[in-house]
């Protein structure tokens, strides 16, 4: 793959990062911050919810690990994704899990 092509998903209901190693900072309801690479994002039942990697000193971008799924709750004025929380719901978490696998299976690997 070419420096500077675009991956894309396999799947109509998967939104790819426009360029790879985007990172957003965010902070939680302690104000902990927390550093996270985004993966992409699955729209599953009219809600969105992004992928996310936690960046740390000993895991950098483009490593592999636990992913975060948050979910979507507000947009900002050019439609960007502007509010997330964490996905708590079991069965919500492995449905859009299960789509995400699926549609990227040619750019991520799974175990």
């Amino acid at each position: 793959m070419a420096e500077n092509e675009i991956r894309e998903g396999s799947a109509p209901n998967f939104c790819p990062p426009t360029e790879e190693g985007i990172t957003l900072t965010l902070q939680d309801e302690t104000g902990e911050s927390i550093t996270l690479e985004f993966l992409g994002l699955i729209i599953h039942n009219e809600r969105r919810y992004g992928f996310f990697f936690p960046v740390t000193e000993e895991a950098p971008v483009g490593s592999s690990g636990a992913v975060v799924i948050l979910e979507v709750l507000e947009l900002d004025e050019e439609g960007q994704p502007s509010e997330f929380e964490l996905v708590e719901d079991e069965k919500i978490a492995e449905e859009v899990y299960a789509d995400f696998m699926q549609a990227t299976k040619d750019l991520y690997r799974f175990e």
